[in-house]
């Protein structure tokens, strides 16, 4: 059975259609990537998935239960969500803004199981030195493993995650795609919007190509970005490490270049 399963979704802003009749499945483990040029729909598909976009047609199943069954301490337990760009609010610690991932826990866990998720989290994303420091005092790319570290303890099985790398150095790009990584090594499903082309065939196991709201392609990285589609979709040519198994994307140019 699918972790996650879209069925011809559907959803609007305003006048416009932002999702049109949009179908996938997500499996336990797998990090689906989301591609797409500006306005294809990318953070409105998670933002419908989320519950925080009405659909206009088509049902969103968790473990092969419809969605919106599931009450909101029940839906925040099994998914977690982050946006694009999330801001720290409150003069908060790093422990405790990654003890907000363990809210939709109250009452239904003991204080020791939630420091245990907390610790855990905090030791995963190598935050266990920063716990006391102000998370708003930490840089771009520490305070996004804040942010990762807080969907951890919340223990989701599927995560939502809009752009973690927007804004990040190179390095830190690095470190918080390879945390996700290791986030669908221990179970969870990981749906995952990002532009960058290279690094989405680099850390995802399959690519959703979206445009004006339509699912172009859902396949592999070399199957979906193809120099056909990179073309059509992207109006960019691949520069590609050619491999008899796996060819692998190393960058792109401008279609004049070729």
């Amino acid at each position: 059975m699918s972790l996650l399963t879209l069925t011809a979704l559907s959803a609007r802003l305003g006048q416009r259609a932002v999702l049109e009749a949009l179908s996938l499945s997500l499996q336990a483990g797998e990090v689906l990537g989301v591609v797409g040029p500006n306005g294809a729909g990318k953070s409105s598909l998670l933002r419908a998935i989320a519950g925080l976009l009405p659909l206009q047609h088509g049902e969103v199943r968790f473990a092969g239960q419809a969605l919106r069954t599931l009450d909101r301490q029940a839906r925040a337990r099994a998914l977690g969500y982050l946006p694009q760009n999330p801001q720290i609010l409150w003069p908060l610690t790093v422990r405790e803004l990654v003890a907000l991932g363990r809210r939709p826990y109250a009452g239904l866990a003991t204080a020791a199981a939630d420091a245990a998720a907390i610790d855990a989290a905090l030791e995963a994303f190598e935050l266990t030195g920063f716990a006391a420091r102000p998370a708003r005092a930490l840089s771009g790319g520490e305070q996004m493993r804040v942010h990762l570290a807080r969907l951890h303890a919340g223990q989701h099985a599927l995560l939502l995650v809009d752009e973690p790398t927007a804004a990040l150095d190179p390095r830190a790009q690095l470190q918080v795609l390879t945390a996700l990584r290791g986030l669908a090594a221990a179970g969870c499903g990981v749906l995952l919007v990002l532009h960058d082309l290279p690094l989405a065939a680099r850390y995802c196991d399959r690519l959703l190509v979206l445009a004006d709201g339509h699912a172009v392609v859902c396949d592999s990285p070399a199957v979906a970005l193809s120099d056909a589609r990179l073309a059509a979709v992207f109006g960019v040519r691949g520069i590609w490490q050619q491999a008899a198994q796996n060819p692998r994307l190393l960058g792109i140019t401008t279609l004049e270049s070729a």
